[in-house]
């Protein structure tokens, strides 16, 4: 497919300069964060703002989604000292609101869980008491993995839907059903902690598969939504198909807000964990 040219509404650059000091510091700490690896294109703003999405479980990904740009190489066995390291960072940064999401190991027997709660556990331990939003795999589905994480505690869980069931294609080792299951099995284990999901635009959908995938939200009791625009991060990921305008993700977002959601971050360069703490506000 032929490359479209980036409309007006998507000039946003990345300016390094401005992220020198987050950089620095995870650098010494020798953590990784989504930000980098998926090649965000709000990096420069978060990083300004030192806010940063911890990426664990090490920075390769045992899937092949066709959007993402995060590598697929020779794993590494998780780090044991990784959630102590995130905790001291997260208490050096001062940071408020704390987004932790992972690459998917399917390799692993529970995909990472445990790894993830002792991630969260050792946060709590900090005196000033921040949130906990996880972002998490599908974890093939395992209920017994859902449960370890839900056991943490943390104020929101996310898992992505990502599209519309007609173009799961492009994540050819996940399910939408899966994906669907993953987020009703969450809010019966624990109705207490918010769920989150998120889909980006512009790989080939149209409004009324936009809709009935957000109905499908709605019907596993989805709390939080984010929907952004598709920007291909490498020349190997899938071309945009569109670009969708700022006034239909308005759109979009009252309809959303109209089924229920609780709240709603809708623009072309939203993501999950973009302006992650205003979901609690």
């Amino acid at each position: 497919m032929e490359n479209l040219r980036r409309p007006e509404w998507l000039k946003k650059k990345i300016d390094f300069d401005k992220n020198r000091e987050t950089s620095l510091l995870l650098n010494s700490l020798q953590l990784n964060t989504v930000c980098q690896e998926a090649k965000c294109p709000n990096i420069s703003e978060c990083f300004k703002n030192h806010h940063a999405t911890f990426l664990i479980l090490g920075k390769y990904c045992t899937r092949h989604c066709k959007f993402c740009a995060v590598e697929k190489s020779t794993l590494e066995n998780p780090d044991p000292k990784e959630p102590q390291t995130i905790a001291a960072c997260v208490k050096q940064m001062g940071l408020k609101h704390v987004v932790i999401t992972s690459v998917t190991r399917d390799d692993l027997s529970d995909g990472g869980a445990a790894h993830f709660a002792k991630t969260v556990l050792e946060i709590k331990k900090l005196e000033n008491n921040p949130s906990i939003e996880l972002l998490i795999p599908d974890f093939k589905g395992q209920k017994h993995s859902l449960k370890t994480i839900v056991k943490s505690k943390p104020d929101i869980i996310g898992h992505n839907i990502e599209t519309i069931p007609r173009l799961y294609s492009l994540r050819p080792e996940a399910s939408y059903k899966t994906s669907l299951e993953v987020l009703e099995n969450l809010k019966r284990t624990d109705k207490t902690i918010y769920t989150k999901s998120a889909l980006l635009l512009g790989l080939g959908e149209n409004k009324d598969e936009v809709l009935d995938t957000l109905k499908d939200l709605k019907k596993v009791r989805c709390d939080f939504l984010a929907l952004g625009q598709y920007l291909q991060p490498t020349l190997n990921n899938v071309a945009v198909a569109e670009y969708i305008r700022p006034e239909q993700f308005l759109n979009y977002k009252n309809e959303a807000l109209n089924l229920g959601f609780k709240h709603v971050e809708s623009n072309p360069y939203v993501r999950s964990s973009y302006n992650a703490a205003n979901y609690l506000s």
